[in-house]
C-alpha cells in the first residue's frame, strides 16, 4: 500500500506552537473527494492540505484545502503552508523567486524573500455593504449592539468573511462570541491598535463548524488579505504593517502585510515544519 509525505505546518507564528497548524499531505495524483475529507475530518484540525502535479503548466503544484465541512477554493494559511511544504520536499519553482500555487481560486503567487514566504492576495468573490438583517445577525452571534459595529462589510474571498470593525484592538479581544448557531456564519472582527503600537490591528475569526457549533481560528490568511484590502482602502493604516491575531487564544500570531501603488497585497508570516513523517499504509488503500 502507498505511504506519502506529511507535514504538521506552523504558520504565522511568531514562534514554534503559537501560529496555526496545517496539515499538508503530498499526494502522487488526485483522490476521491469524499476520502479527503474524511481524513481532514479525522485530523481535526481547522485545515488539512492536499499537494498533487499541477494540471496547467503555469502551475508549481496544485493543492485542495479542505475544512471539517467541506473544500475551499482558498485559503491563507493553508496556502503559506502548502507552499512551504512543497519547497521543504524538493519543490522547483519554476519562476525565480515565487511559488505558482494552483487551487480552486485559480493560480495564486507565492512570494520568496527575505522575511519568509507571502501570498498575494486574491480578488473578493462578494464585496460592499451588509443588510440590516445579516448583521444584526452576526452582533447576535458575537453578543454584542449594532451600535457597537464601526464598520462592516462583506469581505468574502472565498471562505465568506463579513467583516465588522469595532472601535479598537481591545474590543476585539473581549467580545465573548456563542458557542453555537442555527445559521452558517463566518464572522471577521477588526479593532485598531492605539497609536504607538508596533502592531496595526487586531483580528479574530468565528465561523461556523459541521455540527452548528461555533469555532475561532487562531490566525487566518484568507481573513488577513480581505482585511487588509478593507482596512487600505478606508485608509486606516499603511503598508507595510504587521496585523495580530490569535491573542484571545493564548497564540501569537504574527501576519506582515505588504503593498505598493497599484500592485497585489501580499499576506506573508514565518511557516515551519514541527512535525514530518509518512501516511501509515492503511490511510490510502489501493
Amino acid at each position: 500500500m502507498p505511504q506519502y509525505p506529511f507535514q504538521l505546518v506552523d504558520v504565522f507564528g511568531e514562534s514554534p506552537f503559537t501560529g496555526n497548524p496545517l496539515a499538508v499531505i503530498a499526494l502522487d495524483a488526485d483522490r476521491d473527494t469524499a476520502q479527503l475529507q474524511a481524513i481532514t475530518r479525522w485530523l481535526n484540525l481547522s485545515e488539512t492540505a492536499f499537494l498533487l502535479p499541477p494540471t496547467t503548466d503555469a502551475a508549481d503544484y496544485r493543492v485542495r484545502i479542505f475544512t471539517l465541512d467541506r473544500e475551499l477554493p482558498f485559503a491563507g494559511h493553508p496556502t503559506l503552508g502548502s507552499a512551504h511544504a512543497w519547497l521543504t520536499l524538493g519543490g522547483k519553482p519554476r519562476h525565480e523567486g515565487k511559488v505558482v500555487q494552483q487551487c480552486g481560486a485559480g493560480l495564486i503567487d507565492v512570494r520568496r524573500g527575505a522575511d519568509g514566504l507571502a501570498f498575494a492576495a486574491p480578488p473578493l468573490l462578494r464585496s460592499g455593504p451588509v443588510a440590516a438583517d445579516k448583521l444584526a445577525e452576526a452582533c447576535g452571534v458575537l453578543g454584542i449592539a449594532t451600535s457597537d459595529v464601526v464598520a462592516a462589510e462583506w469581505i468574502d474571498n472565498g471562505p465568506g468573511w463579513l467583516g465588522i470593525q469595532l472601535k479598537d484592538a481591545a474590543s476585539v479581544i473581549a467580545v465573548e462570541p456563542a458557542r453555537s448557531h442555527a445559521n452558517r456564519i463566518d464572522i471577521g472582527l477588526v479593532g485598531l491598535h492605539p497609536a504607538g503600537s508596533p502592531f496595526a490591528y487586531e483580528v479574530r475569526a468565528i465561523f461556523s463548524d459541521p455540527y452548528g457549533g461555533l469555532i475561532e481560528d487562531p490566525v487566518t490568511g484568507s481573513l488577513n488579505a480581505s482585511a487588509a484590502e478593507w482596512m487600505l482602502r478606508l485608509g486606516h493604516v499603511s503598508a507595510p504593517y504587521t496585523a495580530t491575531q490569535g491573542t484571545r487564544l493564548g497564540r501569537s500570531g504574527r501576519v506582515r502585510i505588504e503593498h505598493e501603488a497599484g500592485g497585489p497585497i501580499w499576506v506573508g508570516g514565518a511557516t515551519a515544519t514541527l512535525f514530518a513523517g509518512t501516511t501509515g499504509e492503511a490511510a490510502f488503500p489501493d
